[in-house]
């Protein structure tokens, strides 16, 4: 897949990143969904984990293949990555519009710990919003010298994104 050069996706980017971002942020606010069906939604923090190590290895897998100057199949991990994230996303949502937060439960220092992963997890996963459709756009649109000079800020910071959302399912998992 590939966009016009002069395809003006800005607007996509924005859009979207206020859109997701708003809808997140309004969940704290919302009253939760009733959740009496017969799905049990406590299985969505483990998908959601697995979801976003599957976002990891396709991030991993890009830049592997970019490395090797792959661009075919960096591009094939790269949409893997995206889907694997709106999967995430979708689960995740679902999940918070359907339970009440979960505390965790640990304390001294590994509590510190915690909360510093957690903080910088979502404070981070609100910028990879437009940092990645940024990426991506400027990828499709052939602008590979932009492209390139923020997929060097986006891929660390989408890969910390992905393995801490991991580190924090497993770290308050004892306490669903």
């Amino acid at each position: 897949m590939q966009i016009e050069k002069n395809f003006n996706y800005v607007p996509w980017v924005v859009g979207l990143s206020i859109a997701i971002n708003a809808i997140v942020v309004a969940l704290l606010f919302i009253p939760k969904i009733d959740s009496s069906s017969s799905f049990d939604i406590t299985i969505l923090p483990l998908v959601n984990a697995v979801l976003n190590s599957f976002t990891t290895v396709f991030l991993f897998a890009a830049l592997f293949m970019i490395i090797r100057k792959n661009v075919k199949w960096h591009k094939r991990f790269i949409f893997a990555a995206f889907t694997s994230t709106a999967l995430f996303l979708v689960s995740y949502l679902t999940y918070h519009s359907m339970a009440s937060s979960t505390s965790f439960g640990g304390d001294g220092f590994i509590q510190y710990v915690y909360y510093f992963i957690l903080i910088t997890h979502i404070v981070l996963a609100a910028a990879i919003v437009p940092l990645a459709l940024l990426t991506l756009f400027r990828g499709l649109a052939m602008k590979v010298d932009k492209h390139r000079k923020i997929a060097r800020w986006t891929m660390p910071l989408w890969l910390y994104v992905s393995i801490t959302g991991v580190v924090v399912y497993l770290m308050i998992s004892p306490y669903y």
